[in-house]
């Protein structure tokens, strides 16, 4: 451990240093131009909130293929693997609780993916129409 850094700056929270510079910028936003700061404040609750509003329209336009689901639904399904009968696959050996496992992993990368990009396309469209 590096004794001469502080302790209080050895763990900062993550993304601090995003942090750091968005009020860096802010205060230049504030010496260059204050009466912008409003705008500004108007343009970040405004992608704020489309941050939201898309999770909740994937939320409700995908109730039974939520990221968290396809994580879990081995215990969801029966506990033991029982989950994977229903699409076909048989517990007979390794292999195939392997293959439901790279599956059930696929599903969840692909369904946190189409969650990333519907919420980004809200953003999106929130700011280039505000």
């Amino acid at each position: 451990m590096n004794t001469s850094t502080p302790h209080f700056l050895q763990r900062l929270p993550r993304l601090s240093g995003w942090l750091f510079i968005t009020i860096l910028l802010l205060v230049s936003v504030w010496a260059i131009a204050p009466q912008q700061l409003p705008v500004s404040l108007y343009k970040l609750s405004l992608v704020s909130l489309a941050a939201v509003v898309g999770y909740w329209l994937d939320r409700s336009i995908f109730p039974y293929a939520r990221p968290d689901w396809f994580l879990h639904a081995d215990q969801l399904a029966g506990g033991d693997g029982g989950g994977a009968m229903e699409f076909g696959l048989q517990h007979d050996n390794e292999a195939s609780i392997d293959v439901w496992d790279s599956s059930m992993l696929l599903l969840a990368g692909v369904s946190m993916l189409r969650r990333a990009i519907i919420i980004g396309c809200a953003m999106l469209t929130m700011g280039l129409g505000a």
